[in-house]
């Protein structure tokens, strides 16, 4: 089957921090489905069943640097929460290779912050940050449509964090 990258590429609206969920990552993956091999089709459909960082790399450059970034920032959250608790972090850390100062500055910000709600959001967004610089250059091949597949998932994520009963977990989290 050829790929259709271009024509795929070119009917996907764009996507942005904070903006609506434009379809489900189903539908993305029923589009791409037609229009690129079925190979390359499962590598997107993993990224969402097994997150990115246990999956190989699949001999995408994208996905290698997403992986290491994502695992470098776990693990600098991981040694931050483990030095406020006093205990050794290593069992909890995974062996990564990535190294950019501005990880331990972007945890650790993101651990001071009150809530957590606006945390979890600072996290992601320096996610998609990464994800824009990774997509400079690129334009109509298999490595955009995994930065799609990654920008996707973390807009359904916010999605589903909206429409969750917040009368309930608030009640729940005060204890009444």
């Amino acid at each position: 089957m050829p790929a259709y990258y271009a024509y795929l590429i070119s009917s996907l609206p764009m996507l942005t921090f904070g903006a609506k969920l434009p379809f489900s990552f189903e539908a993305f993956i029923q589009k791409c489905r037609s229009l690129i091999p079925d190979e390359e089709t499962e590598v997107i459909r993993r990224i969402s069943s097994q997150g990115a960082f246990s999956l190989e790399d699949e001999g995408s450059e994208v996905l290698k640097k997403w992986k290491d970034f994502d695992i470098a920032l776990r693990n600098e959250l991981v040694k931050v929460r483990a030095a406020r608790k006093k205990i050794d972090p290593l069992k909890y850390l995974r062996h990564d290779e990535y190294f950019e100062p501005q990880i331990v500055h972007i945890a650790s910000l993101s651990l001071r912050n009150p809530s957590i709600f606006d945390a979890e959001k600072a996290l992601d967004l320096e996610r998609w940050r990464l994800l824009d610089e990774l997509s400079y250059g690129r334009y109509f091949d298999f490595d955009t449509l995994i930065i799609y597949a990654l920008k996707l998932l973390i807009l359904e994520r916010w999605a589903k964090i909206g429409i969750a009963d917040k009368e309930r977990i608030m009640q729940e989290t005060i204890g009444h």
